[in-house]
């Protein structure tokens, strides 16, 4: 396959996000996706066009993160990755570098998942909300039983199977007010890598949480208070909020500040059938009055390059660069996050070319001014 014409060098896709099937097998109260009782699975070929569009076409950055998710991907079989993580390192240009990553429910591991696993250096993501009061009242399966005991035999198996993992945790109103119930759940459980998500409105989904006047002054409370007992116990490794930010602040002043989300292919999002979006990934598969499906293509007929001449990936671009712009010129953090997320912008706003968001107080404003007094209080002691 020829590769397309005027691409820039250096790099563009820097994640590339596949949804092997948009199933998934639990019913969560705050998921937007809208085709998660869809059993359709991405066929092999679709997956070589993927991979072929992407390698030929010089778009991919030196280092690529695979992300294989929009729906549950354990669904699927063992042998459906191996096959895949085999013939996407036959395709593979021998100067990339690419990483293979999954986010799962946990509930479906099993010893035999843990040797792909290990075999590949599949990152693992699990999606677990902490203890069974808070997990068990969100994350439900369709006869809206809990899904704790299968998610953590999930977690317990890939601790003794030496399998490294983080944990995805989905904060609500209670969570919020429980810190160090956290940090004791996850010591006693052996967890050293978190991450969380305040529960966000995304497509057709509306938290109760975003409408809450005080969620940044309480959020801040909660990350400060985990942050200072997770650290006094020695026990974590990783806590995202802090640690994915801490070198967007130290940065030397003129390294420019990446923001793959806003970054037209920077994120490259294939559903099943082979439709393409760009931008924030949780675009896929969603609607919207002006921008239709956010579809740009659809790589069994149409190139990279053909896709960046779209008409909705050209009117995205602009509307999403405008937004930029309007927050470099607004907003005192715009040095830590760069732009924002589309997603949220549209979603919380009504548009991408919108300013501040409650998602951007949370995971940039929050942290940043945590990590900014901690350093000044150190620098003063």
């Amino acid at each position: 396959m020829p590769s397309d014409a005027g691409v820039p060098t250096g790099g563009v896709i820097e994640t590339l996000v596949i949804q092997p099937t948009p199933f998934c097998n639990i019913e969560c109260t705050y998921c937007y996706l809208p085709n998660r009782r869809d059993r359709s699975v991405m066929p092999r070929e679709t997956l070589d066009t993927v991979f072929a569009r992407v390698f030929a076409s010089g778009w991919a950055a030196p280092a690529l993160t695979v992300i294989w998710h929009a729906g549950e991907p354990l669904v699927l079989p063992v042998q459906y990755y191996r096959e895949a993580f085999d013939r996407i390192a036959r395709a593979r240009p021998r100067d990339l570098c690419l990483r293979h990553s999954i986010q799962t429910n946990g509930m479906l591991i099993t010893p035999e998942w843990c040797d792909l696993f290990k075999q590949y250096s599949v990152g693992v993501g699990v999606s677990l909300d902490g203890p069974r009061h808070l997990h068990d009242a969100h994350r439900l399966t369709r006869s809206g039983r809990g899904t704790f005991d299968q998610t953590m035999r999930g977690v317990r198996l890939l601790r003794e199977r030496g399998v490294p993992f983080h944990v995805i945790t989905v904060l609500s109103e209670r969570s919020l007010d429980d810190p160090d119930g956290l940090v004791d759940f996850y010591i006693a459980e052996s967890i050293d890598q978190v991450c969380f998500n305040v529960e966000e409105s995304e497509g057709d989904h509306r938290s109760g949480l975003f409408a809450m006047a005080d969620l940044r002054r309480r959020f801040h409370d909660f990350l400060d208070r985990f942050w200072r007992t997770a650290r006094q116990s020695g026990r974590f490794d990783f806590i995202r909020e802090i640690d994915t930010m801490l070198p967007r602040i130290l940065r030397p002043e003129e390294a420019p500040m990446g923001n793959c989300q806003v970054a037209p292919f920077g994120m490259l999002n294939v559903a099943c059938n082979g439709d393409v979006s760009s931008f924030s990934p949780e675009l896929l598969g969603l609607r919207n009055e002006e921008y239709s499906d956010f579809i740009i293509g659809n790589v069994h007929t149409h190139s990279l390059a053909e896709m960046a001449k779209s008409a909705p990936m050209r009117r995205m671009s602009h509307d999403i660069a405008r937004g930029v712009e309007a927050c470099r010129h607004s907003c005192g953090y715009f040095s830590v996050c760069g732009g924002g997320a589309p997603i949220n912008k549209l979603t919380e706003n009504g548009s991408f070319a919108s300013e501040r968001t409650r998602y951007c107080e949370l995971t940039q404003m929050v942290p940043t001014d945590l990590i900014l007094d901690a350093l000044e209080t150190s620098a003063a002691s």
